[in-house]
């Protein structure tokens, strides 16, 4: 005997009649929602062919310049007219600020799970890990929706920009110029194509050298943003701020109005977690990672809280432009030619933006395919670049279509969806890492006979205690329960006795049961707590009921979780001497409970979208990715005796 596979036990319970088939199969089914895969896929590229290494080639400055180029869009250019005009007035620096401290909290959480789990793929791999399949299936689809969705609306922003530096919107030639197709009532913008094509070329060409080009126009940007800062504040001290002195004060719309601008204005932060997506490229990612998502998400929130200290200073509030009103506040104090430096930081702040939007889709693909979910052909990396190149071609042509054909701006809400649901499950995932750990992990069933030996060795070794006066029966007791989570309900005993028996064994089940169920009570108070405080059109009984269920659920969780111990098994799990998050349990929930609550605020013909794509994902899930996952025949081992399992196996090869 040795451990059981899903499938082993599929197939041991399915033998009776049908309906014993079909209620196993439903089981089954189940569990592979569930299972979880290990750290990362060091020990099956050493087993298996080499050619699904990715270049390690990145360090803190690459990273940085991914970080800021990915975060820093055009849309800074104009987000600041909009909130301070109907949000937050003067307060609008400070609505950066908050939603900084709103985006770092996720931060945190990124840069651990990051520095444990260095592999591409970034919060589908998390959510793989601690959460399981069906969840991280879910992350993973939704993850390509945005980048897709994102990468093509930035690049149907950029001619307009590009027009403008040329003279004017009909300035651009004939090849590039936007045209409308008769009676079919659609604009197609070759110009956005091009420009994802040869951005899909760099990326082709090398991680290095497409963040080196990434970097170079992230610095222009960057430049044009410290022109405004430096300009305007100039001009500021000579006109005496006319800006902050208003009979209405520094917040004319209240705190909720400010708090209002904030959540809008966090959208600005999104764009730091592609780094995490380039893990597996880092030189040195417990180090590194952690350093350049905390570094990108400083140098954004200051530019932000920089750029809209000296606009909102320069301009009333109320008499901002919309459109563009950085470029009219400087244009109001005789700088026309500004507008010129304006524009060409917006256009490279797009095209920044637009090469961050591609660069980790590629590297999902290949995440998802090296899992079993997608095809294999998606992650194929070329051994002469070490990159996707398949993957990344894929994704170029499939966002250059979109963006010749479609005007996806109407579409864009669905970008937040994706990387909100990825910001959430991340939290989550560092709440499970601290609390319940995956105690067992999966190994390919090909190694039965390595883990076997090993099983034996503990074998032998629980006999010969047992001559000096164990008792086995307490070690077998230990492994069956150490087991029965991801195998469900053991019918025999299992003779590997891998994990000795002690004391605290009861009490460490119990505190994983609590946790486990807080955590889940906790997210369930979160939804509740953010679903009745958006829902006005509910009746103030019902809706202030949940809202205080909810309420108290959440309390509840946070109390629980600060009161029990963290498991040990944290220490050991994945790759230690990395970055630690935090304020942990508050941290994390606070994340969770802040972008539960923008994601409910999305709208509902945004979430109407979303929801056919996902449910085309789960299709595909079921007709495809649950057939083929690597993890259908796995056999679950106790961490502890996995370095073991690999150590007898490659010790016994010729």
């Amino acid at each position: 005997m040795g451990f059981l596979s899903d499938s082993q036990k599929g197939s041991a319970g399915g033998g009776g009649g049908g309906g014993g088939g079909k209620q196993c199969s439903l089981a089954c089914g189940f569990k592979g929602l569930i299972r979880r895969k290990q750290v990362d896929s060091i020990h099956s590229k050493s087993s298996g062919t080499g050619h699904h290494q990715l270049a390690k080639e990145l360090s803190v400055p690459h990273l940085i310049a991914i970080g800021v180029g990915s975060t820093i869009g055009a849309g800074v250019y104009i987000l600041v007219g909009t909130v301070a005009r109907e949000h937050a007035g003067p307060a609008l620096t400070l609505s950066f600020l908050i939603a900084g401290i709103a985006a770092a909290l996720s931060a945190f959480c990124y840069a651990e799970l990051a520095s444990r789990c260095p592999s591409a793929g970034s919060a589908y791999h998390y959510s793989y890990i601690c959460v399981g399949e069906g969840v991280a299936w879910l992350i993973g689809w939704a993850l390509i929706l945005e980048y897709t969705i994102g990468g093509s609306a930035v690049a149907r922003g950029i001619s307009p920009n590009l027009a403008l530096l040329f003279g004017g919107p009909d300035s651009l030639p004939a090849f590039l110029a936007r045209h409308s197709i008769p009676g079919l009532g659609v604009v197609v913008d070759p110009c956005a194509a091009i420009l994802v094509v040869v951005v899909t070329g760099l990326l082709c060409v090398g991680i290095k050298e497409s963040t080196m080009a990434q970097a170079i126009v992230t610095i222009a940007n960057v430049c044009a943003m410290i022109f405004v800062i430096i300009a305007g504040g100039y001009l500021g001290f000579k006109t005496g701020w006319t800006g902050y002195e208003l009979p209405v004060g520094y917040f004319p719309f209240g705190a909720d109005g400010m708090l209002a601008g904030a959540a809008t204005v966090f959208f600005a932060y999104i764009g730091f977690d592609s780094v995490a997506s380039t893990a597996e490229e880092v030189k040195n990612p417990q180090r590194d990672l952690p350093l350049g998502i905390g570094a990108a998400l400083s140098i954004c929130c200051s530019l932000y809280m920089l750029v809209s200290i000296v606009i909102v200073g320069l301009v009333p509030y109320y008499a901002m432009d919309p459109d563009t009103p950085i470029s009219s506040a400087f244009a109001s104090h005789g700088m026309q030619w500004a507008a010129y430096i304006i524009t060409a930081g917006a256009t490279t702040a797009l095209c920044s933006t637009l090469m961050g939007s591609i660069l980790p889709q590629p590297r999902i693909l290949m995440a998802m395919a090296r899992d079993g979910l997608l095809p294999s052909f998606f992650s194929d990396v070329n051994k002469r670049t070490q990159v996707p190149i398949k993957s990344t071609v894929i994704t170029g042509i499939v966002a250059a279509t979109l963006a010749f054909f479609m005007d996806v701006a109407e579409l864009a809400g669905m970008v937040s969806v994706g990387t909100l649901l990825a910001f959430t499950m991340v939290a989550i995932s560092v709440l499970i890492l601290r609390y319940v750990p995956p105690e067992e992990v999966p190994v390919p069933s090909s190694l039965q006979a390595s883990i076997d030996s090993v099983s034996l060795l503990y074998s032998s070794s629980s006999s010969t205690k047992d001559v000096e006066g164990h008792n086995p029966k307490d070690s077998i007791a230990s492994d069956t329960e150490s087991t029965k989570l991801l195998l469900g309900k053991v019918d025999e005993p299992v003779v590997y006795p891998l994990i000795p028996k002690q004391a605290a064994c009861i009490l460490n089940d119990n505190r994983r049961k609590i946790a486990g169920w807080t955590i889940m009570f906790t997210c369930v108070g979160v939804l509740l707590l953010t679903g009745s405080a958006s829902s006005i059109g509910l009746s103030s009984f019902f809706r202030f009921t949940v809202c205080g269920l909810g309420g108290v659920l959440l309390l509840s969780g946070l109390v629980v979780l600060t009161c029990i111990d963290q498991d040990d098994a944290r220490h050991s799990f994945g790759h230690t001497g990395g970055f630690i998050c935090p304020f942990v349990p508050l941290l994390p929930i606070a994340c969770i409970l802040i972008n539960v609550y923008l994601l409910i605020n999305l709208g509902a013909a945004t979430w109407t979208r979303v929801s056919i794509w996902l449910l085309v994902g789960v299709l595909v899930y079921i007709f495809y990715g649950r057939t083929h996952s690597s993890l259908r025949n796995a056999v679950y081992v106790p961490a502890a005796h996995v370095e073991e399992i690999y150590r007898s196996s490659e010790s016994s090869l010729p």
